[in-house]
């Protein structure tokens, strides 16, 4: 968690940082009205896991092929043109924790076209003018789409909290504004992951002298990420609220062991698959088997050995056309429809 990648409001913020009427402790934030329920806690992440390298190959070439299956039966390649709820994958997790290589491998076997990738550092001059929300906006995803955002919102209540970016008013306000944002979302159809990315402090040590002694990599280590390793227990009280207060059950936390990358990577892509199938359900939209993804016909028309588990299903020229005439996964789905509530068809851009 650095101050260089979430970025957060100064004093001079129009976001009523001047309000500091009625504050209360920082030792109890304010509760929203789910804060009672379980919800996953730092202690609780085993550390200890561990994947081989073969372990890792075979789970993650698995799930990238789930992953497939379902992103092209939400964007209404494989469902008549039916689009899926929307999908929004919130990432933030400990600075050197792995967020970008899970991120690489969640995207690996998606059309580039079909998945929307939006980083978030420290907003610009015209985006500390508006609400710390509106910034977060145009990038969501609408049916059939999905979008990772790598840091989000959640900047409010993390480093500008615990960097004094934002006033206390302002960041304990913040837990009940992105509760209801969050929740707004999810009940319009949106299929909401959140993953924090966690490992030790001992690690992430380890691989900031990784990173410090490796010219490719120096670039991602900075003098104030280092500084900030100091005021880990601060930020490790700000992840324990933020945990707390806006885990619920239509926008629920997930703490990733990402002790292991291998096992970060793996664990990452088979929870938002799991996430994914709960939405799809929920909505109505046909979920396949967890033993057909393997036979889906676009995912074996690909050249990659990867996905072609199961070669003698492919038809002589090395590649089965599209069931029931849909069109090509990167190719518009005309005339299709949406679900029953009039929301988009296929024809829009599968990440929009």
């Amino acid at each position: 968690m650095s101050k260089h990648d979430q970025g957060g409001h100064d004093s001079g913020s129009h976001d009523g940082s001047a309000d500091t009427a009625g504050a209360t402790t920082p030792d109890h934030p304010d509760t929203p009205d789910h804060a009672d329920s379980p919800y996953p806690r730092l202690e609780d992440c085993d550390l200890s896991l561990k994947l081989s390298k073969d372990e890792e190959a075979r789970r993650l070439g698995k799930a990238q092929r789930r992953l497939l299956h379902l992103r092209l039966i939400n964007g209404g390649q494989l469902n008549n043109g039916v689009l899926g709820p929307p999908v929004c994958i919130v990432f933030e997790g400990w600075d050197a924790a792995g967020k970008g290589g899970a991120i690489k491998r969640l995207v690996e076997p998606l059309d580039p076209r079909h998945v929307h990738v939006a980083p978030f550092a420290a907003p610009t001059p015209d985006e500390l003018r508006h609400h710390f929300l509106w910034r977060f906006w145009p990038p969501l995803p609408g049916w059939g789409g999905m979008t990772i955002f790598d840091r989000s919102w959640y900047g409010r209540v993390l480093v500008e909290r615990v960097e004094n970016f934002a006033t206390e008013v302002q960041w304990r306000r913040a837990y009940q504004e992105i509760t209801d944002f969050e929740h707004s979302l999810a009940e319009e159809g949106m299929v909401v992951i959140k993953l924090w990315m966690h490992m030790s402090d001992a690690e992430q040590l380890r691989r900031f002298e990784r990173r410090r002694d490796d010219p490719l990599k120096a670039w991602k280590l900075t003098a104030e990420d280092w500084r900030n390793r100091q005021k880990r227990a601060q930020y490790d009280d700000a992840v324990s609220d933020m945990l707390r207060l806006t885990h619920g059950p239509m926008a629920p936390w997930d703490v990733v062991s990402s002790e292991s990358k291998r096992n970060g990577r793996v664990e990452v892509i088979e929870t938002v698959i799991r996430h994914m199938e709960a939405g799809m359900e929920r909505w109505g939209v046909p979920v396949p088997r967890s033993d057909d993804e393997e036979k889906t016909e676009l995912a074996l028309s690909f050249d990659d050995a990867e996905f072609q588990s199961d070669p003698a299903s492919v038809g002589s020229n090395g590649a089965s056309s599209p069931a029931n005439g849909a069109e090509s996964a990167s190719g518009d789905a005309g005339g299709a429809s949406g679900p029953a509530d009039g929301t988009p068809g296929a024809a829009e851009h599968l990440s929009a």
